[in-house]
């Protein structure tokens, strides 16, 4: 498929028809929670309505080019992100997303975190375009959490405190992980500090080892309740609780009265298991619990942000929820149609310095990693032949090795190279194509660029400041 990205709609790269309008769905997963008589009291998405009657505000953002914001809201009532309202506001600059709405009417809305015992704050917010993604052919946009990104709100309404039940859940990247603490998403404690054992019940995803963890190498679903992350009765290994990496994954956790689970399951086909159900860990401190009813995503109880993950949409509960309602919520995730149409399947092809009328280059076919891109005369060759795929990485073959581009270091200035590097799966090799036909950083924001403006062959590759320049527009063909 060709990407045309001065053709894309918002930060999406592909050619893209004009989506149908967005149908009102008849129920939502609280609509559902609400009928099994557990009431949603916290409900957060980016990308759709998680009531068929919801109407409102999902999300804020604020762009860097003169500090003002935007709420982003629904294409019509139940339904998806207006996510072209975003890339209008967006187009030339950059964004992060200042809040996330609760839908719930509780106005228990996520704000960036402020410090806490393990980190200073005021945490870092969000990139609004690092994590695109499609419903049902609908463009939308997740919530991409770097180490340091945080949101929180302390002052909440409705949230289960001491050891009163409730049921959460999280449709989260499952290739988006790492062994830092912690990205969590639930109930914490209201002053920001690690309050002891049993303060906290909120989903975990990562690899963190540290205190507990389940069958092969992660990342888990796990449950974060202060001072250990569980998998099950017992402190470290639950061997039946799996490895979970599905490109959309649904997470839950249930929390009652000496009794807890996790539940997990593909986000895009199929029904839940059931990896943990049972007593509450057997260490001191966890039964009765001591939720305290703050809420956060991204980091720990204590404001711990060292950890990255991607959420797309997540809910509270009043209550513990059946195993038919949960099944029932499942089955509506699924139906929303993660990662179905629109344009961010994987594309090849050459990618095209639009100012210089070249194409991006592995200068002389290297298979050296570190060597810096150039652009040259477009040959076809594959080393001028680049992937961009569902990670959002550039990838090339070359004499059977895979490079993905990467920039140098990790470095978030402008200057830093633009080279070919193993890859590895971090933010340094993720791209985003822009409505505005500029391909920029994950990491660092900047924009791929043709140093100096020059339109000569050997001319090299570097991250930039974007200014609109023709040095900074591509195209993938």
């Amino acid at each position: 498929m060709a990407l045309a990205l001065g053709m894309a709609v918002g930060g999406f790269a592909g050619v893209v028809a004009v989506a149908a309008p967005a149908q009102a769905a008849s129920q939502g997963p609280c609509d559902i929670y609400a009928s099994g008589g557990t009431p949603c009291v916290a409900a957060h998405s980016t990308t759709r309505a998680l009531y068929a009657a919801y109407d409102g505000n999902l999300y804020q953002v604020r762009r860097s080019s003169d500090s003002t914001t935007l709420n982003i809201g629904v294409l019509s009532a139940g339904g998806y992100a207006n996510a072209a309202a975003q890339d209008s506001f967006c187009s030339g600059t950059t964004c992060v997303i200042t809040e996330i709405y609760d839908q719930s009417g509780n106005g228990n809305n996520l704000t960036d975190a402020p410090a806490g015992g393990a980190a200073s704050g005021p945490d870092a917010l969000a990139s609004a375009t690092a994590a695109p993604t499609t419903l049902d052919g609908h463009e939308a946009y997740g919530v991409y959490i770097a180490a340091g990104d945080g949101y929180r709100d302390d002052s909440t309404t409705g949230i289960a405190t001491g050891d009163n039940p409730e049921s959460e859940y999280a449709v989260l990247d499952g290739t988006h992980y790492d062994n830092g603490c912690c990205f969590d998403y639930g109930n914490a404690e209201t002053n920001n500090d690690d309050d002891g054992n049993g303060a906290m019940e909120a989903i975990y995803f990562g690899t963190e080892k540290a205190w507990g963890y389940g069958a092969g190498n992660g990342p888990w679903i796990m449950a974060d309740m202060e001072n250990g992350l569980y998998s099950g009765v017992n402190a470290g290994s639950n061997s039946a609780d799996p490895t979970t990496t599905y490109r959309y994954t649904t997470a839950m956790i249930e929390g009652g009265a000496n009794q807890w689970a996790i539940l997990g399951g593909n986000a895009q086909s199929g029904s839940l298991s059931t990896d943990y159900s049972g007593a509450r860990p057997n260490v001191s401190g966890y039964n009765p619990m001591h939720k305290q009813g703050a809420i956060i995503l991204g980091i720990g109880g204590d404001n711990s942000k060292g950890s990255s993950g991607t959420f797309y949409e997540g809910v509270m509960t009043s209550g513990y929820a059946s195993a038919a309602t949960e099944a029932s919520v499942q089955a509506n995730i699924v139906a929303a149609g993660y990662g179905s149409g629109g344009s961010t399947s994987t594309s090849t092809g050459p990618l095209n310095a639009v100012g210089a009328g070249k194409c991006l280059d592995d200068p002389s076919s290297s298979t050296t990693s570190g060597t810096q891109t150039d652009i040259s005369t477009c040959t076809g060759g594959t080393n001028q032949t680049w992937t961009h795929n569902s990670s959002n990485e550039l990838t090339l073959t070359v004499s059977g090795t895979t490079f993905c581009l990467d920039a140098s270091g990790k470095g978030t200035t402008a200057g830093t190279k633009v080279i070919i590097y193993s890859c590895n799966d971090q933010t340094n090799q993720q791209w985003t194509f822009n409505s505005n036909g500029t391909v920029t950083g994950v990491q660092s924001g900047l924009c791929l660029d043709v140093t100096g403006a020059s339109t000569a062959n050997g001319a090299l590759v570097e991250l930039w400041t974007c200014n609109g320049g023709s040095n900074q527009q591509w195209t993938l063909t």
